[in-house]
C-alpha cells in the first residue's frame, strides 16, 4: 500500500509550454524524491510587442511518501 502526498509548482519558460512543465519537474526533483505523476491545471502566457513571451504552467505534482 502506498501513500502520495500532491503540491501545486508553477513553471516557466521563454521556449514553450512544454519546457515549462520540465523546468518545474526538474527543480522540484532537486529536493523531493519519489515524484511520480503531474497534471497540468493551468496554462498562461504573457504577451509582449504583439507576441508571445513566455509561458507558465501551474501543476499539481504527486510523490509516494516514504
Amino acid at each position: 500500500m502506498a501513500v502520495y502526498k500532491k503540491i501545486e509548482l508553477v513553471g516557466t519558460s521563454d521556449e514553450s509550454l512544454e519546457a515549462a512543465i520540465r523546468t518545474a519537474i526538474k527543480k522540484a526533483s532537486e529536493t523531493l524524491r519519489h515524484l511520480d505523476w503531474f497534471e497540468v491545471k493551468e496554462i498562461r502566457g504573457k504577451i509582449g510587442d504583439g507576441d508571445v513571451q513566455s509561458f507558465q504552467v501551474v501543476l499539481q505534482v504527486g510523490f509516494k511518501l516514504d
